[in-house]
């Protein structure tokens, strides 16, 4: 009985066939079976390796993600996601920061509260606080001149749903990139925090409740909830503190160029892969890709 599946994951092409089959032979595992050439396989595993994180450390120097999992249900019926250094490559934050000209802190306390060394609510409060005054329209501008995607997230998001699976992109940002970010990716839904404008300008607060790292929980339960699926049906990524909650609770967390302290506390680790990585995690082929 085939109990778990090794992933090995790489940018396109450098994943050595040469490493995977080293290691599928030192587990013991099935036979390799090529997602994409040079850039992802699997093998199945009877048990799970006891050293398996020192391997996971000896193939990251390689520039190789190694994901181990349950065979039984890796293939998801829907994608958790959040979006600021996730689903798009910036902290919306700290580019409105940059625009109001106090880009330097705000991005100190952005990085504190994704390490989690700061209260997610009250670091939020501040930063926006330190926005107030500044034209509503910067937002139009940082979206057209600033943002810029996760490579892999379209495909992941069309694939998925081709195959039936339903996306909520869910976000301690704003409701003013989320909007913009899930119409542009496909996403089913989305959720997040209201900067408050008035005469064209923020006034420097946020609606209240603010949505944090509780709040994506929530999502997740409620939206499960709704569709009638159970939380092992879904697939979350992020890469900050305030991620964990659903990271923990969803089928499988994955942790996206995540910072050390969450990592450490997610099984499933990209670092070297995209978005698309996702994909191959739930066992689609490039092929298969939409």
């Amino acid at each position: 009985m085939d109990h778990f599946i090794c992933t090995l994951i790489a940018a396109p092409g450098a994943l050595q066939p040469e490493l995977a089959e080293a290691l599928r032979n030192a587990w013991g595992g099935g036979a390799v079976d090529w997602l994409a050439p040079d850039e992802a396989a699997d093998f199945t595993l009877t048990q799970m390796p006891d050293n398996r994180w020192d391997v996971w450390a000896d193939v990251q120097k390689l520039g190789v993600d190694l994901v181990i999992q349950p065979a039984e249900g890796r293939r998801k019926k829907m994608l958790l996601a959040d979006m600021d250094s996730t689903m798009i490559q910036q902290e919306c934050i700290d580019e409105l920061a940059d625009a109001a000209g106090v880009g330097d802190f705000v991005k100190d306390i952005t990085a504190r509260a994704m390490n989690g060394e700061l209260d997610f609510e009250s670091a939020l409060r501040e930063r926006v606080g330190l926005l107030k005054g500044l034209d509503a329209s910067v937002i139009d501008q940082v979206l057209a001149e600033r943002i810029t995607y996760m490579p892999g997230g379209a495909t992941l998001l069309a694939t998925m749903k081709a195959n039936g699976g339903h996306a909520a992109l869910v976000s301690g940002g704003f409701t003013a990139f989320t909007g913009a970010v899930a119409a542009h990716l496909g996403f089913d839904e989305n959720r997040a925090n209201t900067l408050i404008v008035e005469d064209g300008k923020l006034t420097g607060t946020v609606g209240d409740p603010i949505l944090g790292k509780q709040a994506k929980v929530d999502a997740l339960e409620q939206i499960t909830a709704r569709l009638g699926i159970s939380q092992t049906d879904v697939i979350a990524v992020g890469d900050g503190a305030n991620d964990l909650g659903m990271l923990h609770r969803a089928g499988t967390g994955v942790a996206l160029h995540a910072k050390p302290v969450v990592a450490a506390e997610c099984d499933v680790r990209i670092n070297h892969g995209d978005l698309s990585a996702l994909l191959f995690i739930q066992g689609y082929a490039r092929s298969d890709f939409v």
